[in-house]
């Protein structure tokens, strides 16, 4: 009987990265002609694998050159947002280079102007490396906020009576206007209403079509034109204002990635959101959509949500207002699982490396904070204000991502996710996933290559929390940027640049592309582009699925091919 086998894997990849600020665990790494930068992958192995075989982590050490190696693959990926600490060329560079992988635009804040330079200088990074970068356009949403006061801020006293109205008159100390007929039709007696992200909070007591009379539950200060949350009921508003209409119009017109539509609260609103990106005349799907989840009846109608979306976003900011502080983390642990048990991205968010909007390192709270989302599978964590307006936003990508680098290398996470049993549905498309994870685990193959579409496949893959990298040959450049949101996804669009293979016989050359039917030339793409990418070298097994050209759709194919010599990618 052969002994046991038990090892862990860290996939030390990241995706085209170059050094920051001399730091000694990344190396400077040159363009190469062909516009990739190769990328080398180390294995380490536990005290625990199997006795008698070589130290296969050493050898690989060896065999790689340190100013070719740019640094490790973070499974889990880094949505960053810019603002004006990081809306500069250079710091978005930099920002990438250090492990962002996801940039987001938030248009509560800044003009179109403003955000189209800053989508133009993504894109700039974009051409400049030749690689994919994914943008993520963040819809402000209805925003309801009381009137204006007589004499500046007033204190509202514990068990006082505070009166909410429709008259457009300064307030006082005993009413102030609430511009929003949507309130009031939907509160009743004892609804709550909670002010200034839940500073002060009000009870109601008597209330008709524009008038709510309450009492002052939580005393405190009330200045002009705070918000205003009612966690109680279902607003009958839309998520899409006039403003969020004319925004997505401009993210449809800037080809951005993803579209985040904030105070969801049922699934209807993703619908008339993705209706609205079809009357553009293009795909419906070709802006993807998050759902920010904030609103205590999103939570309600979370699985009817989830079916709309393309992935989802646990706002922690709004819903931890909305709902008691206590309940926050069972309902964000309830969310990311459910998403990875349908297979779509889930970001967490907000307030994550709060300190670091004044300093330059993360409390002990705020870095377990972090790790937990990564122990609990994210596909993504998100840094808001600390990158966005915070004095270290480059200290604050590199803390997240070192962070993610512990977590992903330490036994408990590789335990987690090798011991995920939730089996997806045996479909056509899908049936084959399992097995491609399976294989490359016990075959030890360097890495599992996809050949996709439109994406689907590699999420799938993504969804399996394979301990081995997703190499996703896309057929768009759109497909591999949106695929930068998913776990342990590394996309590479090989539609528009062909792959220029020497093969053994003769060294013939042979120039193939995704529109090719043939099977074998599509092997021989994916040894190219992993010994490209840098995910493997000569002699390394691959596991190759996705979907071959002319075949039935979905996951059509799973072969296991060897990684030779003459598998070289020249443009």
């Amino acid at each position: 009987k052969k002994p046991e086998m038990r090892y862990g894997v860290r996939l030390i990849v990241r995706q085209f990265r170059r050094p920051v600020g001399g730091s000694s665990s990344l190396h400077h790494l040159p363009a190469c002609n062909n516009g990739f930068m190769p990328i080398r992958m180390m294995r380490t192995f536990s005290s625990t694998a199997r006795p008698g075989r070589p130290d296969e982590s050493a050898s690989r050490k060896n065999k790689i050159n340190p100013s070719k190696f740019p640094g490790p693959f973070s499974k889990t990926k880094i949505v960053a947002t810019i603002g004006p600490s990081s809306q500069s060329y250079e710091m978005i560079e930099k920002l990438w280079k250090a492990g962002v992988d996801v940039f987001r635009v938030n248009l509560s804040h800044g003009s179109h102007d403003t955000h189209r330079k800053v989508i133009e200088n993504i894109r700039k990074l974009e051409a400049n490396f030749r690689c994919s970068t994914a943008i993520l356009l963040d819809l402000q949403g209805p925003k309801l906020r009381v009137g204006t006061f007589r004499d500046g801020p007033v204190f509202l006293e514990k068990g006082s009576k505070f009166t909410l109205d429709m008259k457009d008159q300064p307030g006082d100390t005993t009413r102030v206007t609430l511009p929003h007929p949507e309130i009031f039709a939907a509160i009743t007696p004892k609804t709550t209403l909670l002010l200034d992200d839940g500073k002060v909070k009000l009870q109601v007591i008597r209330c008709g079509k524009d008038f709510a009379e309450t009492e002052v539950v939580v005393a405190g200060k009330l200045s002009e034109r705070k918000g205003v949350n009612v966690p109680d009921a279902t607003l009958p508003i839309s998520a899409l204002t006039e403003k969020d209409k004319k925004d997505a119009l401009f993210g449809v017109k800037m080809e951005v990635d993803w579209m985040a539509l904030s105070f969801v609260q049922r699934a209807e609103d993703i619908v008339e959101l993705r209706d609205l990106l079809g009357e553009t005349g293009g795909d419906r799907g070709a802006v993807k959509i998050m759902a920010k989840i904030e609103k205590p009846s999103a939570v309600a109608d979370l699985e009817r949500i989830s079916e709309e979306v393309d992935a989802v976003m646990v706002a922690r900011g709004d819903l931890g207002v909305e709902l008691s502080p206590h309940k926050v983390p069972i309902v964000q642990k309830r969310i990311v699982s459910l998403m990875r048990h349908i297979g779509k991205p889930v970001v967490v968010a907000t307030q994550m490396l709060e300190s670091m909007i004044k300093l330059p390192t993360p409390t002990r709270a705020e870095a377990n904070d972090v790790a937990n989302a990564i122990y609990d599978g994210a596909d993504a964590v998100m840094l808001s204000a600390e990158s966005a307006a915070g004095d270290f936003p480059m200290e604050s990508v590199e803390t997240m991502e070192a962070i993610i680098k512990e977590v992903e290398a330490s036994p408990e996470y590789a335990k987690r996710m090798e011991s995920y049993s939730d089996r997806i549905r045996p479909t056509q498309i899908e049936a084959m996933i399992p097995a491609a994870r399976t294989l490359a685990r016990d075959l030890e193959a360097a890495a599992i290559v996809c050949l996709t579409k439109k994406g689907r496949i590699a999420q799938f893959l993504s969804k399996e929390r394979s301990t081995r990298p997703i190499l996703a040959l896309c057929h768009s450049k759109k497909t591999s940027r949106y695929l930068l949101l998913s776990w342990g996804v590394y996309p590479m669009d090989v539609h528009t640049a062909c792959a220029r293979v020497d093969f053994l016989s003769g060294g013939a050359e042979e120039i193939v592309t995704y529109k090719d039917n043939s099977l074998e030339k599509f092997i021989q793409i994916a040894r190219a582009m992993s010994i490209k990418a840098g995910l493997a070298e000569t002699g390394d097994l691959l596991v190759v699925t996705g979907w071959q050209p002319g075949g039935v759709p979905g996951a059509n194919t799973l072969r296991i091919v060897r990684v030779v010599l003459p598998d070289v990618v020249r443009c």
